[in-house]
């Protein structure tokens, strides 16, 4: 099997968190954490790729109601962080709702392989839409947006993976649609911040002293980078940078800013060369499954990466309202970081073991 390994994926996996902590190092005192959870990341990694992803399998329901029943005493015991009641102490603070994203994904697969893929069929329908409406609605509650927004990304994903048929999901996008056009005015669910963001970042030099500085900073930090940013053409940084000295918290939501400025255009590139050679490994694992789960799965995945991506690089340079996500394996945090590679660890588990026992 260790010929089947990709080493592609663990090679720019690590590239990806070793170029990530440099730039936490250079905007905040979080680099070390990150390091250290990198390193326990890789040793939970090596356990999963031991295992037989079969045998990962028939745990999946198990880890999918614990983390549904994490989510619930999350809302009513857990830490409030700007805004969001979305973290719990465990010796140190995790964000349930990261595994849980994983833990959809899972479970969408186990149960549209027990469905043969019969996914048009509208019982087996309701059946999955319940199963992804339960981790949606305690994320919603907490309230997470973001996260919220990665999950339905995750599940679109997920359903045109499995062929679900196209008028149908349709629908789905478009009654979704309408619920958030209900839910942005029914006074419920979404904070008055959470409006504000979206608010600013339509027409942020009206609202620059308020919601849109954020946004604004951000992206005069991105500007200042040039083509091949302030490191790599030896320019002096002040207190870490202008994006660490005028964005909160530069190390986590807007990290690729920070990337930016640092290394410019140049450096952009070359990162998104990087995540986009890792979707295309993701993609190509999901191709050679030897099963639906293992297929559902790795597409789940490529489908986060691309999501996440593209609305935090989007939000770093303004043209995506500002959203709690994380930049995958960039951005700073424990329990993304974590839950992020040992997932990736498990799509590198399918690819190992595509091919299946012929007697």
């Amino acid at each position: 099997m260790l010929k089947h390994l990709d080493f592609g994926i663990i090679i720019t996996v690590i590239l990806i968190v070793l170029f990530g902590s440099y730039n936490i190092y250079t905007c905040s005192n979080k680099a070390p954490q990150q390091i250290r959870w990198l390193i326990l990341s890789l040793v939970i990694s090596y356990v999963v790729l031991l295992i037989d992803y079969v045998n990962i399998k028939m745990y999946v329901k198990i880890f999918y109601w614990l983390c549904m029943m994490v989510l619930l005493y999350t809302l009513f015991f857990g830490k409030t962080i700007n805004g969001a009641t979305g973290w719990i102490y465990v010796g140190f603070y995790i964000q349930p709702a990261e595994m849980a994203k994983i833990a959809l994904i899972m479970m969408l697969g186990v149960k549209i392989e027990e469905m043969e893929f019969k996914v048009n069929n509208i019982k087996n329908l309701i059946i999955l839409g319940i199963y992804c409406a339960i981790p949606m609605g305690l994320i919603i509650k907490q309230p997470d947006m973001g996260m919220t927004m990665v999950l339905f990304f995750i599940v679109v994903g997920v359903a045109f993976s499995a062929k679900l048929n196209l008028k149908v999901l349709a629908a789905g996008i478009l009654a979704v649609i309408i619920a958030v056009v209900g839910v942005w005015n029914s006074g419920h669910f979404i904070k008055p911040y959470q409006k504000g963001r979206i608010i600013a970042f339509l027409d942020p030099e009206s609202y620059a002293l308020g919601d849109g500085y954020q946004l604004l900073q951000s992206m005069t930090g991105v500007g200042s980078g040039g083509f091949f940013g302030k490191i790599l053409t030896g320019e002096k940084r002040d207190n870490g940078g202008y994006v660490a000295s005028n964005v909160p918290e530069p190390q986590t939501d807007f990290i690729f800013a920070v990337t930016t400025e640092n290394f410019g255009t140049f450096g952009a590139i070359i990162l998104l060369s990087l995540y986009g050679f890792l979707i295309y490994r993701m993609i190509a694992i999901a191709k050679i499954a030897k099963d639906g789960f293992g297929m559902i799965v790795a597409s789940g995945l490529a489908t986060y990466f691309t999501f996440a991506i593209l609305q935090n690089g989007g939000m770093a340079i303004g043209i995506m309202p500002i959203t709690g996500i994380t930049f995958p394996l960039l951005s700073y945090g424990g329990s993304s970081l974590l839950t992020t590679v040992v997932a990736i660890a498990l799509v590198l588990n399918i690819g190992m073991r595509r091919k299946k026992i012929v007697f």
